[in-house]
């Protein structure tokens, strides 16, 4: 459009303000005010305070005005201000004023559960909703804000509006904030006194923040995203891209609406206190006011909407990245979950129960799901023994906190009647044990009716059966920021594809992009550790074997000077880029391999730092239960001097500034001054993701994080973050028949009897247990177990695998289906006995390698790759399907001699293959094995049909690795290594087809 056609005052800021105003008092009833409407000193608009008190309660007004005659209006306004100053705008709004002599007066009514009682919504129907633009506020100056929303004449919301077409932005509006909307003695702006929330804006981007303070004035975006899974906001159709903020969208999610503006009020703000350690250690008290951000506002009303029209019996699976603020949106589905009614009011809910699978209950999540309570009692944390959790169930209680493990035990097993109860599951972290035996406990247990003894076995079986899949009495909220294959199956919903997808999302990119979480992956650097080793004995026939491959690997980790090179180069990086950020607050992790390695580096660090003279620096390590090492007993609390329950907040203080860790809080822990971390050890997929996470949490002045990588490579890291950084998806579906491929390759070892399994399930599935009846049991069984017992050791290996492979499967299938197969319930529940009977892997004694043994030659650590390793956009990988079962196991003429393996430790290739790389060459394996090539094996002899196998599982391993640049380097270009691998393989392939031929 030429400037000659271009509507006189189209680009002003006032084009937005006026569009706002217009809709909201068109489409969402708010009454337009004015700046003279408005008092500076209270900051309300008396005017219709008074209405909403005098209209909705004229008994209470009546008395105010008996008591105090001509003065009950200054009286009133006098009581509100000094609640305003005292409890703040969210306490007036949610509990009203009392006033002497009784009179209590409501400011706000929220909106009523069920409309059972119709004075109530005649309340929340009186609420008067308002605007008024260029609002002069100041009692200093006629310093305006562009619009400010009352309810009832108390102000919620400021808003600072900017217009793109003059260069001018959000981003402006929160310069305008932090610059020349000081909160000092002003009412409108003065935390907790004032507007609730402030929102800078343009046509495209929202930010907001509950709490001005000049230039320290911190905001969080509040956008939607893009179409994409990006940060920003998507096109609508005819308006602004932030019209979600006055007009009303396919999700039903206009914020200023009356409705999402008082379940805002009513059900999410929060006033979060906490005691913090502040400089030198001093303890601070800190309040925040907490406004939910529209991902949250957005899954929770989201899940809400579709609980209140489906009803119980659904799954809802919320992917929001890590560092998302995941245990406030955990807490406000429960606490909306339990007030939640149906079109006919009718309850949807008994009780929430949020389950973890952290063993120690997270704290965190403890205290957010129970301050963000209203009624006291409402919240039982279940901290002690199941005993504690099934009264708590049976009680009836509204929301329950409590671990996954408690429902598998005895305690759970004899509760009963609850299927006539319903339940919000809600899942935090929800992962494998999610869809394990403990998942299955707490299906039954809360599903459970009270027997009826005119069944028949079958019958039982069956509802066995039945009940560990979905159930109608039962709703499934999991929350993850990283969902795998089983994850997706086990909540997701089925989208027009065919396959499960989360019901929500908040995107590692959105995150990252938003600036809300950082990118972990900005600054990563990798380096290899080069091994020289010799032997110092010739004969080695104990260490011919595979374990001594891992050993070697041990050896030569845990070697002084291994660890004292990698030691040297973690300080001093630290000292030189980590240390002096955050005002000296910065802290680093140190992730290691074991228990022990991360005792050794907490040695190591100490001696350098010691001997460095860095006494400004000072470490922790965390480890759990006792340590031997060197002949000593070590404990955590005993080694890093105090309790292990004081480490986070002694970590936190200024005293400490770097944590050495080998699986403990390598996931679950947050600790936002982190901004370094030392990797050495193997990370792969979601360990990878979940670990190096740790960093991604903002702190003032935190703009960048740094990892060092001792072992992983760029692209290792960057395979194992690339399926979670977008949305989550699944190329397709598991396909449920594999159940009975693993039955038969079970039955095929001649080790169990179907007669057996019957008669085992008569007894097993009839009710209660004797003793009779366990030793009946287990007489069944062992007859099993000596026919084990009877196989060589390689196929009692394999059959072990096979079984545990069968009951992880089946104990996944039966939760997302129906199966309808009592014989595969029949033979899991014996599984399940044989599993704890069969005898234990013949482990050979552990082979010290010591310096007699091996001479650590040389040892070198290198920098190889050093740079951003950040994903964008698009940069996505799919999961794949569950199909992976247990693989044959190796005899000892498949181990390799020490010999070769410290080949691999050279500078040939500088890498530590392990057992887990040739678990994926058995992938290639089953895929080449086809009905072909099994023919051409049986027939042919091996240098006829070799020439094929080698064709066909060179291409397999190519497809195989081709993301992984180290092992398809050995096999691509060395072709030594290629050919040994290869006849390694094919032999692997004959004598699988010869067993399978035989049996």
């Amino acid at each position: 459009m030429t400037k000659a056609h271009t509507p006189q005052g189209v680009h002003h800021e006032s084009v937005l303000e006026q569009h706002m105003c217009t809709e909201l008092t068109t489409q969402q009833g708010y009454r337009l005010r004015t700046s003279a409407d408005y008092d500076r000193d209270l900051a309300v608009d008396r005017e219709l305070v008074v209405e909403f008190v005098r209209t909705t309660q004229p008994q209470e007004w009546a008395k105010l005005e008996s008591q105090y005659s001509a003065s009950a209006e200054s009286e009133f306004f006098k009581q509100l201000d000094a609640n305003l100053k005292n409890v703040g705008t969210l306490g007036v709004l949610r509990h009203g004023i009392k006033i002497v002599p009784g009179i209590k007066l409501r400011l706000c009514a929220f909106k009523p559960a069920s409309s059972v009682n119709p004075g109530l919504t005649a309340l929340y129907d009186a609420n008067i909703l308002s605007l008024a633009r260029q609002v002069r506020y100041s009692r200093r100056n006629d310093n305006e804000i562009d619009i400010v929303t009352f309810i009832n004449g108390i102000p919620i919301a400021t808003f600072e509006l900017k217009n793109e077409l003059t260069a001018t932005t959000f981003k402006h509006a929160e310069k305008q904030y932090q610059r020349h909307r000081a909160p000092a003695n002003e009412p409108l702006l003065t935390f907790k006194r004032g507007a609730l929330v402030h929102f800078a804006m343009d046509e495209s981007n929202i930010s907001m923040t509950t709490r001005l303070m000049n230039g320290k004035t911190k905001f969080l975006p509040f956008n939607r995203g893009t179409d994409e899974g990006g940060a920003g906001n998507r096109d609508i159709p005819g308006d602004f891209r932030t019209a979600y903020i006055w007009a009303d969208q396919p999700d039903g999610l206009a914020v200023l609406s009356k409705d999402v503006t008082l379940d805002i009020i009513g059900g999410f703000m929060h006033l979060l206190v906490e005691e913090k350690p502040g400089k030198n250690n001093v303890p601070e008290r800190r309040e925040t006011m907490i406004f939910p951000r529209f991902h949250q506002l957005h899954a929770v009303r989201k899940v809400m909407a579709d609980a209140r029209t489906l009803g119980t019996g659904q799954n809802y699976l919320i992917q929001h990245s890590a560092g998302s603020g995941k245990s406030n949106t955990i807490a406000w589905t429960a606490h909306h979950a339990i007030t939640l009614h149906s079109a006919d009011d009718r309850p949807i809910f008994d009780t929430a129960i949020i389950v973890t699978d952290r063993i120690v209950l997270d704290r965190q999540l403890q205290r957010t799901v129970a301050q963000f309570a209203q009624t006291a009692g409402i919240v039982k944390t279940i901290d002690g023994t199941s005993k504690q959790l099934k009264a708590a169930l049976a009680s009836g209680a509204r929301i329950v906190v409590t671990t996954i493990q408690k429902f598998s035990t005895e305690h759970l097993t004899t509760l009963s009647g609850m299927a006539d109860k319903r339940f919000a599951i809600i899942v935090d972290e929800a992962h494998g044990s999610q869809s394990g035996k403990s998942a299955q406990a707490m299906t039954e247990a809360l599903s459970r009716e009270d027997a009826d003894d005119d069944r028949t076995i079958e019958d039982i079986v069956a509802d066995y059966q039945a009940a560990r899949g979905p159930q109608p009495n039962i709703s499934f909220f999991a929350f993850t920021a990283t969902p795998r294959n089983v994850t997706l199956e086990r909540f997701g919903r089925k989208g027009m594809d065919g396959l499960p997808h989360p019901f929500d999302l908040y995107s590692m990119r959105q995150a990252i992009e938003e600036g809300f979480i950082l990118d972990v992956l900005q600054n990563y650097m990798t380096y290899k550790a080069y091994y020289q080793l010799e032997k110092t004995i010739e004969d080695d026939p104990e260490l011919n074997s595979l374990q001594a491959r891992r050993r070697v690997a041990r050896f030569a980790s845990m070697h002084p000077a291994a660890i004292g090179q990698k030691v040297e180069v973690m300080v001093e990086h630290f000292r030189r880029h980590v240390r002096d950020g955050l005002d000296s607050q910065a802290k680093a992790m140190v992730v290691t391999q074991s228990r022990e390695h991360a005792l050794r580096y907490y040695q190591g660090i100490k001696t350098y730092i010691a001997d460095a003279g860095y006494g400004d620096m000072r470490a922790l390590v965390a480890f759990s239960g006792e340590l031997k090492v060197d002949g000593n007993i070590y404990t955590e609390a005993e080694v890093n001097g105090f309790a292990e329950t004081e480490l986070p907040s002694k970590f936190d203080s200024s005293d400490y500034q770097v944590l050495i860790v080998a699986e403990k809080y390598q996931t679950g822990f947050d600790q936002p001054k982190l901004s370094a971390m030392y990797v050495d050890r193997k990370l792969a997929g979601l360990q990878a993701v979940q670990t190096l996470s740790r960093l991604n949490r903002t702190f003032p002045g935190k703009d960048h994080t740094y990892i060092l990588d001792f072992q992983n490579t760029v692209e290792d890291i960057q395979n194992a973050f690339r399926p979670f950084f977008e949305v989550t998806a699944l190329e397709a579906n598991s396909d449920p028949n594999q159940i009975y491929t693993l039955e038969r390759r079970l039955k095929q070892f001649g080790i169990l009897d179907d007669g057996e399994v019957q008669r085992f399930a008569e007894t097993f599935y009839k009710g209660d247990l004797s003793g009779h009846d366990r030793a009946r049991l287990e007489g069944l069984v062992r007859q099993a177990v000596a026919r084990f017992e009877g196989d060589d050791e390689d196929r009692q290996e394999e059959f072990r695998q096979l079984l545990r492979s069968y009951m992880r499967f089946y104990s996944f299938l039966s939760q997302i289906m129906m199966l309808g197969d009592t014989d595969l319930e029949k033979l899991y529940a014996y599984t399940s006995w044989l599993i704890r009977l069969l005898p234990d892997r013949e482990i050979p004694g552990d082979i010290e390698v010591t310096d007699e043994m091996l001479r650590l030659q040389a040892f070198r650590v290198e920098q190889k790759e050093k740079g951003s390793a950040s994903l964008s956009a698009g940069d996505h990988d799919a999961l794949s399907p569950i199909s992976e079962f247990a693989a044959k196991p190796y005899s000892e003429e498949e181990h390799k001699a020490l010999s070769e393996i410290i080949t691999n430790f050279n500078e040939k290739h500088g890498a530590q293959f392990s057992i887990d790389d040739f678990i994926r060459f058995e992938g290639v394996n089953r895929e080449i094995l086809d009905e072909n090539m099994i023919e051409m094996l049986k027939n042919n002899s091996d240098d006829v049909v070799y020439r094929a196998f080698r064709d066909v599982f060179f291409r397999g391993a190519i497809r195989a690795f081709q993301r992984d640049n180290e092992m398809k380097s050995a096999m691509m270009t060395d072709p030594d290594a290629r050919e040994e691998i290869t006849k390694h393989f094919f032999r692997r392939a004959q004598r699988q087809v010869r067993e399978t031929k035989a049996a």
